[in-house]
């Protein structure tokens, strides 16, 4: 047999796991709950850089990759996607607020753009799981804020611990959360109490945003890991019936890419036009993202 016409030897996991080469993320294969954990650790500053990006897609891609194999529709080889921090105390803090300033202060609408894009593109992905069969969890176990807190929405759960913290602050600097917010909180809640949540700017408990409904699961500081074990087994002998469940959301209330460009084109444009004291306010909340990101690693 031609070797080119071969199928190719299926991926394993584990050793994917253990030899990945990411700088913003660590993995971890978890073979008995067919999870992969991604746990963002931040080599530069707590937020959503192109860099950390681009390493989430790879992982999406290899769970691709790894559903090609013809075995995997009747033995799965990932069933979970889990989304956590290793800093303490922080989920992710945001948006890229240097590269935002410097692409505004230099007219950059093209960087900027591609930043967002890049943004909405991942966010897609994260929603739709690229149709495969598995649910995805972003597990919160410290600040949520703005794109940190719209790609944990990305998710089909949120497990919060009941100390996390979670907002859109972008009002404060004249700005909107243009990364997914305005889609996947009118989709959890409704647009009216959506739009409450991103024109207040104010800093939201994890358990107000549970009796919200945005929040799905909470967890006693501390205990946020063995709340997402708890969740696999709680829903073990009913993962099919869930993620049906799921996907017939996504049928109901259908998000599309072109609805998420639509709208980081207009945060572009309205970022465009921020006055010079809007801009010293982003670089202070900057310089405070530094500050607790060199705290955390002490």
């Amino acid at each position: 047999m031609d070797p080119r016409l071969e199928p190719s030897p299926p991926l394993d996991l584990n050793q994917w796991a253990s030899e990945a080469k990411f700088s913003e993320i660590d993995v971890k294969y978890d073979a008995k709950e067919k999870a992969i954990w991604q746990f963002m650790k931040f080599r530069r500053r707590p937020s959503v850089t192109l860099e950390l990006l681009n390493e989430v897609k790879q992982v999406i891609e290899t769970v691709e990759e790894a559903y090609r194999d013809p075995y995997s529709q009747i033995d799965p080889p990932v069933q979970y996607l889990v989304l956590a921090s290793s800093l303490p105390g922080v989920f992710n803090l945001g948006g890229d607020l240097p590269l935002f300033v410097e692409s505004i202060r230099s007219r950059d609408r093209e960087g900027l753009r591609r930043y967002a894009h890049a943004c909405v593109d991942v966010q897609y992905l994260r929603a739709t799981n690229k149709g495969l069969p598995i649910q995805t969890i972003s597990l919160v176990q410290g600040d949520a804020l703005g794109g940190g807190f719209e790609a944990a929405l990305a998710d089909d759960v949120i497990i919060a611990e009941e100390t996390a913290k979670f907002a859109l602050p972008e009002i404060l600097f004249n700005l909107f959360p243009g990364m997914g917010a305005y889609s996947f909180l009118a989709r959890r809640i409704n647009a009216s109490t959506a739009e409450k949540l991103m024109l207040s700017g104010r800093i939201y408990s994890a358990p107000e945003l549970h009796e919200m409904g945005v929040v799905d699961r909470i967890a006693e500081a501390g205990r946020g890991t063995e709340e997402v074990y708890k969740y696999f087994d709680d829903h073990s002998a009913s993962f099919a019936s869930r993620r049906a469940i799921f996907q017939s959301r996504h049928i109901v209330n259908p998000l599309s890419r072109e609805e998420l460009i639509e709208i980081t084109d207009l945060w572009v444009e309205a970022a465009l036009t921020l006055a010079p004291n809007d801009l010293r306010k982003m670089e202070r909340l900057a310089s405070a993202q530094n500050r607790r990101h060199a705290r955390a690693q002490r």
